[in-house]
């Protein structure tokens, strides 16, 4: 029987979503660079990041309603906008404050893609070609971070950190001409726009992401009581921004805390590997960017691998072993010797990483739209997307402010990975199906 054609749907919706990845870890490999051309002290170097990420996951819960409510071809051409203009004036501007503004807009664009991609694919897809793409979304979380260390290696190294930024426009224009093309027009719900709920999610999630990038804890307070303040009053409103009826299924509840542990554990790993291969082996930020390729490719290869495990052994049981796999890798390399150099003490523990990765992403993403209403498609998918924004700066906050040791901090990664195998064999206890 011949296999049906995905169309022009699946890759628009991954070249989106390997943007938005790419361009937030390019960051680490040219931060240096950034710093030094724009005159920025460490603290201030912190908001080209930060600003990004802070909107980022600020607005996902937003962004990913609105999905639903004004249609998902609306609202994806609008978020490619806003992150190719943004992109083009950072690459063009010399002025500090002006690029960390601009890249608080690109995070907004960013935020509105991201659950736009993964709507766009659950709208399009049924069954087993929905496993299939769901599979190519979840390398494309992974690959998408990884290339970007090395593509912003390269840039940085060969030409200059603009180009990090500047490579987005002509790919936004792409995206645009193809999606104004491709994607069907078709219309959203008519339902009043929750307008408080909409705010105060904006506010906790950016207070909350803003105490843990910079360790404060009564900006965290602030965004844990505004965030309760929020379920609060989405448990009463009549058109809540966030039903909270998508946590009352076992499995998506588990697979959004997964999520969140699956970043706690990798953000610090990309963050702190480059900067241990620089001072141990006197990496420069493109042999960094390459350092990451047997991670990377096992992945690769993985994903094709995926929809025929799904489809024998279950959503469930794949990702239980990937969580299992993912804790070896994290082990290994928190008990290897930095002495023994670069291929034993993280390449070879990287293989494993890399085999674990490429079997959680999909299945989590996948067990985070369990039976999800196809009309909650967009903010089932923000809430996936906010679990993985929310998750990177709450590890990496907790390492930095318990351990300066490169070896304990790994085996904190290892810990929280620990944690998601429990969560995985006690709440995602069924075959996920899409």
């Amino acid at each position: 029987m011949k296999k049906e054609k995905f169309g022009m749907i699946l890759p628009i919706t991954l070249l989106g979503y390997f943007l938005i990845l790419m361009d937030n870890s390019i960051i680490f490999t040219s931060a240096t660079e950034i710093g030094q051309s724009l005159h920025l002290s460490q603290a201030s170097l912190s908001w080209i990041s930060n600003a990004y990420t802070l909107t980022f996951g600020g607005f996902l819960l937003l962004s990913g309603r609105l999905s639903d409510l004004l249609g998902r071809k609306r609202v994806f051409i609008t978020g490619i906008t806003i992150f190719g203009l943004s992109s083009l004036l950072i690459g063009l501007s010399d002025n500090a404050n002006f690029v960390i503004a601009m890249r608080a807009v690109q995070g907004i664009g960013s935020s509105v893609i991201a659950p736009s991609t993964l709507a766009l694919m659950m709208d399009s897809y049924q069954g087993e070609m929905r496993e299939r793409a769901i599979a190519y979304y979840g390398v494309t979380a992974g690959i998408g971070s990884s290339l970007g260390l090395l593509i912003g290696g390269g840039l940085t190294t060969f030409f200059s950190w603009e180009a990090g930024f500047l490579i987005n426009v002509p790919i936004t224009v792409i995206l645009l001409l193809l999606s104004i093309q491709f994607i069907p027009n078709k219309p959203g719900q008519h339902s009043k726009v929750d307008y408080l709920g909409s705010l105060l999610s904006v506010l906790g999630l950016a207070a909350l992401i803003d105490g843990l990038t910079g360790n404060k804890l009564w900006m965290i307070a602030i965004g844990l009581v505004l965030l309760i303040i929020f379920i609060r009053f989405e448990s009463r409103v009549k058109n809540p921004i966030l039903p909270l009826s998508l946590f009352q299924n076992r499995v998506r509840s588990g697979a959004y805390a997964a999520r969140l542990l699956f970043m706690m554990a990798m953000l610090p790993y990309w963050f702190f590997l480059p900067q241990v291969w620089q001072e141990e082996y006197h990496f420069t930020a493109l042999q960094s960017g390459f350092a990451f390729l047997p991670l990377t490719l096992v992945q690769f290869v993985v994903s094709f691998l995926l929809p025929k495990l799904t489809k024998r052994y279950g959503n469930n049981k794949v990702l239980l072993a990937g969580e299992f796999f993912l804790l070896l890798g994290l082990l290994w390399t928190a008990l290897a010797d930095l002495s023994a150099g670069y291929w034993f003490a993280f390449a070879l523990p990287m293989l494993v990483i890399g085999f674990g990765q490429g079997m959680v992403l999909a299945p989590v993403t996948s067990a985070g739209l369990y039976q999800a209403p196809d009309e909650l498609a967009g903010i089932a998918s923000g809430l996936t997307n906010t679990a993985h924004q929310i998750g990177g700066p709450i590890g990496l906050s907790l390492i930095v402010a318990t351990t300066s040791s490169y070896h304990v901090e790994v085996g904190s990664m290892a810990l929280f990975t620990g944690i998601a195998l429990v969560i995985v064999a006690f709440f995602v206890t069924r075959k996920v199906k899409s």
